[in-house]
């Protein structure tokens, strides 16, 4: 049995004083992680909101007159609108065939005023008071093209996409030739061509892409329309007219 005069050792007792207990040192290590995290959550918390974006009105659409293919349309448009999206989406003209959308493959060429474009590339509104001309207007009197016919008849047209810009392209070609217009392999651009090569057509239609890789039948309708129309010969006259 113990008693008061049971002895203790100063020593224990210093040591049992200055050691903290599992729960205290537990709860200073969590004291001192919240506070730790305290200025990242402030951070967080101070998030500059961004100011809100200023939405320009819509522009109202206008009255755009266009003469196509000989008939007058009067579109509800918005300035913004290109040429191909008139055609297709207002006008109802879907032979025009929308590729790359910009500018590189021909596939919605059209002619405006004579001279083929890429619908794509232009605005509706710049078109007022021309005269454009798409592949449902290169027929007459429900009769195909002498150009449209060759296309048949060489099989210058697989999947056909492509088709519709080949045609105006390629009957805007025969009237540049027939006007007198050199090109970049026309030995002297000062002077009509004498004759449309093969090389002449492959360089005044590369503006059009094929994926389907009838380049060879394309040129040979263009030049089997153009034989049949006898131009080389009128054009060779008028060459020698010029020299004489």
């Amino acid at each position: 049995m113990a008693t008061d005069n049971e002895c203790h050792d100063p020593g224990d007792e210093a040591a049992a004083l200055h050691q903290p207990s599992r729960r205290r040192f537990l709860q200073s290590a969590a004291a001192a992680a919240t506070v730790g995290a305290a200025p990242n959550l402030r951070a967080q918390a101070q998030t500059p909101v961004a100011p809100p974006v200023q939405t320009p009105a819509p522009v109202p659409p206008r009255p755009v007159e266009l003469n196509v293919n000989g008939r007058a349309y009067t579109l509800q448009l918005e300035p913004r609108v290109t040429l191909l999206d008139a055609l297709r989406e207002y006008a109802g003209l879907m032979g025009t065939k929308k590729g790359c959308d910009r500018g590189q493959c021909g596939a919605c060429t059209v002619i405006a005023n004579g001279r083929r474009i890429n619908s794509c590339l232009t605005l509706a509104v710049m078109h007022e008071g021309e005269t454009i001309t798409t592949v449902e207007g290169l027929a007459s009197n429900g009769a195909l093209s002498p150009l449209q016919r060759a296309f048949i008849e060489h099989d210058a047209f697989q999947c056909g996409y492509c088709t519709p810009g080949q045609l105006c392209s390629a009957t805007a070609l025969l009237q540049e030739y027939r006007n007198g217009t050199a090109s970049v392999v026309t030995a002297d651009v000062r002077k009509r061509p004498a004759k449309l090569s093969d090389d002449e057509i492959r360089e005044r239609m590369s503006g059009n892409l094929c994926r389907c890789g009838a380049y060879a039948n394309i040129v040979a309708a263009i030049r089997a329309a153009h034989e049949g129309s006898g131009q080389d010969a009128n054009a060779a006259g008028a060459h020698s007219h010029d020299n004489a």
